[in-house]
């Protein structure tokens, strides 16, 4: 019964931070590739940011040197740091995983807002 369930969304102003959080539960958390992906109003996925068992990383360059993914292996959580927060960072962030840095993902979180507005 894998689960996976973000969480610290909210509204920020632009250049504001938010730290999002996904809790996983159901299977082994540090053998598997972690992701944060987004969906902005009416447009599409867009892949943001991937993390793996070991702890390298790789970004999405709208986003890459503002936002930071990180994982707890002790806790079975997943982070993701976001800084220097613009409107367009406006998104439904899902947490998801899949068991290589490529290939379909197995399981979906059920999306946190982000909501970057004055």
């Amino acid at each position: 019964q894998v689960q996976l369930v973000e969480s610290g969304g909210g509204l920020v102003q632009p250049g504001g931070s938010l730290r999002l959080s996904c809790a996983a539960s159901g299977f082994t958390f540090s053998n598997y590739w972690m992701n944060w992906v987004r969906q902005a109003p009416g447009k599409g996925l867009e892949w943001v940011s991937t993390i793996n068992g070991a702890g390298d990383t790789d970004y999405a360059d709208s986003v890459k040197g503002r936002f930071t993914i990180s994982r707890d292996n002790a806790k079975n959580t997943l982070y993701l740091q976001m800084n220097s927060l613009a409107p367009d960072d406006t998104a439904v962030y899902y947490c998801a995983k899949r068991p290589f840095g490529e290939g379909q993902y197995d399981y979906w979180g059920q999306g946190t807002q982000v909501t970057v507005s004055s």
